[in-house]
């Protein structure tokens, strides 16, 4: 509200008021004078009855008597008339003053002129009634309210769905669940923006463009979604990938397609993780956040048209459905040889074995798994019993130690370093936690490869132990919670060897 448009309607009803009620002052003074005027010119006086009668006792004609009844009935009518002239002019001015003050903004217009309206219709009813009353006291009302009641009943139960929509237009109004410019999705109805909310119902645009108009007593019984205007919306878009697709290279490549399409909010990282393990493929889900929801159909399009294209530049596929038969060409078979040879040749670069020799390293390969462990995946527990090493083929690992409530980095390992030798060896519980950090490949060694080469060669064992030991003393070195007198007791590497292989001498 303006101060030039208040100044103006200030104006204005001073104006109008200041007229109405002169008006008011003129018209009992005009109405007496007129009586009097006219009862002396024809020898007329008023009983206390209101009856008229002559001052020479002459009869006075019904035509006279029932004259002067309607002038005095168009008098009461007129100041019925001025008078509610002047209350309408009231409560319509005090009702632009509060309703545009305490509801200015835009949201709120609407329950702001329906509450003006229900109020103002209330305060006519009530003051049409006090004047009525007013100028004609002698009319008794209560008759006049019975018989109100009556036809309030009748057309109450005529007017019941009209109500309900009135009654359920005000609840949603004074509740604000939405507003124009959202969109909003009912069960069974549709889905669209909100254009116009009124005491009768609420219109809605379609996205195919069409209108649809609900009535807020159905409205008010209906299961509503809403999508604020002015919200970051999240929206789930799905696609599949080949078993044979890295999940850590799918999740990072879409992530970096979605990030950069229009209409995706840039506040709010996109989410891109596995939905299921199916039958026939990785199911994915894609969640980001729009910033204008009314293209969001779009935006999810352009976001499968990215997700495909991102494919055939990583080499990534699409899971063909069930019901198609795909017949993909056999791959060349990887002999056993070969499997050992490249085995072989990351066992041979581990400083642990280097004492063995290649025939011996041979034996170990074809013993050797081979596993794959996921980003952030733990690879082993501290405390936790084992009988095997791990050797890094490729990714990275940390070694962790408990710290307080957490967890402490003591080293980080790559490709061709080793871990869990000290369980392999001597069959003690893991020392320290090892997580991958990104997509890791390992070679498992187990008790049951490396005993037999033990067996042939007992003399490897003492070559291998002090390699151990210094990897044993680095340990106990970073560990805070190791005891330096304990460590001291506890029996040598090689002892424990011997025993937890079988080849202890008495």
């Amino acid at each position: 509200m303006t101060d030039s448009t208040f100044q103006r309607k200030a104006v204005y009803f001073l104006i109008t008021a200041g007229i109405i009620t002169i008006i008011l002052l003129i018209l009992p003074i005009a109405e007496n004078v007129l009586f009097q005027y006219v009862l002396r010119q024809f020898g007329l006086s008023v009983a206390s009855d209101g009856k008229l009668i002559a001052v020479d006792g002459a009869q006075v004609t019904m035509v006279t008597q029932t004259s002067y009844d309607l002038v005095i009935n168009i008098f009461h009518i007129v100041k019925i008339v001025v008078w509610m002239a002047l209350v309408i002019l009231i409560v319509r001015f005090i009702g632009y003053l509060i309703f545009t003050t305490a509801m200015r903004g835009p949201n709120q217009s609407e329950i702001g002129s329906l509450l003006r309206t229900v109020l103002s219709i209330i305060i006519y009813i009530v003051a049409f009634f006090i004047i009525f009353q007013s100028q004609y006291p002698s009319v008794q009302l209560a008759p006049l309210f019975t018989g109100s009641t009556i036809i309030g009943i009748v057309v109450g139960l005529a007017l019941q769905d009209t109500l309900g929509n009135l009654f359920a237009g005000i609840a949603l109004q004074a509740d604000q669940p939405f507003q124009v410019g959202d969109v909003i999705s009912i069960n069974n109805q549709g889905t669209g923006v909100i254009e116009a909310v009124s005491w009768r119902g609420v219109k809605i645009r379609t996205f195919q463009n069409k209108l649809l108009v609900i009535s807020n007593a159905v409205l008010g019984r209906e299961t509503i979604e809403v999508a604020p205007h002015d919200n970051l919306n999240a929206r789930l878009v799905y696609f599949n990938s080949l078993y044979t697709n890295s999940p850590s290279k799918t999740a990072q490549v879409v992530r970096e397609a979605v990030r950069h399409v229009d209409n995706v909010s840039n506040k709010i990282r996109p989410v891109v993780r596995i939905r299921n393990l199916a039958e026939s493929a990785i199911e994915w889900e894609v969640k980001y956040w729009v910033e204008d929801y009314l293209r969001h159909n779009d935006t999810d399009a352009l976001i499968r048209q990215r997700i495909w294209y991102v494919f055939q530049r990583e080499g990534l596929g699409f899971a063909f459905p069930t019901r198609t038969v795909h017949i993909e060409p056999k791959p060349d078979d990887i002999s056993v040889d070969d499997v050992v040879h490249e085995s072989s040749e990351y066992l041979s670069r581990v400083p642990l074995l280097a004492p063995l020799s290649e025939d011996e390293i041979e034996k170990l390969a074809r013993a050797s798994v081979k596993r794959i462990f996921a980003p952030e995946e733990l690879i082993v527990r501290k405390g936790q019993e084992g009988r095997s090493m791990f050797v890094l083929v490729r990714g990275n690992v940390r070694v962790q130690l408990p710290d307080g409530t957490g967890f402490r980095t003591i080293n980080r390992l790559t490709a061709n370093d080793f871990f869990g030798e000290m369980s392999l060896l001597t069959g003690e519980p893991r020392s320290a936690t090892v997580v991958a950090d990104d997509e890791v490949e390992v070679l498992e060694i187990r008790k049951s490869a490396l005993k037999p080469i033990f067996d042939n060669n007992p003399d490897l064992m003492t070559s291998v132990c002090v390699i151990v030991e210094e990897r044993k003393l680095l340990l106990v070195s970073n560990a805070k919670t190791t005891d330096e007198s304990e460590a001291e007791t506890k029996p040598g590497v090689l002892a424990s060897i011997r025993r937890f292989f079988g080849t202890t001498k008495d």
